[in-house]
């Protein structure tokens, strides 16, 4: 008879997308209490890749994030590319700053705060 080897609950049950959209709510409930009026108002979206085609004024580096501002009845929206994210942290304490950098970019982006108000701890 087979089973699993590992229970639902253990961390190593989550795979590796579920782990990075953990990371992004987690990032996400923190900025949130410190700002809620300005998190209430976006949607957050993970993503694997970007898409092929940046937009006119992004350079030809790889995305790893893109802010959306709102626009006809639609809210701000940030999109987190888990896959480039992921190529450069070096383990998963360095994949949770690198979310939580450009998060705070993005949030940046589309409020016109600097990183800094938002996060004094952004780019540590």
């Amino acid at each position: 008879m087979r089973q699993p080897l590992f229970g639902a609950r253990i961390p190593r049950y989550r795979t590796k997308a579920g782990q990075f959209d953990g990371a992004v709510v987690s990032q996400l409930k923190r900025l949130h209490q410190a700002w809620p009026q300005l998190i209430e108002s976006i949607q957050c979206a993970v993503e694997d890749v970007p898409p092929s085609d940046p937009l006119p004024w992004e350079d030809r580096e790889v995305t790893r994030s893109r802010a959306f501002p709102a626009e006809h009845d639609q809210p701000a929206r940030i999109v987190m590319y888990r896959r480039p994210l992921e190529s450069i942290a070096r383990d998963g304490v360095d994949l949770q700053l690198l979310i939580r950098d450009e998060m705070v970019a993005r949030l940046s982006d589309i409020s016109g705060k600097r990183p800094e108000e938002i996060d004094p701890d952004w780019g540590r």
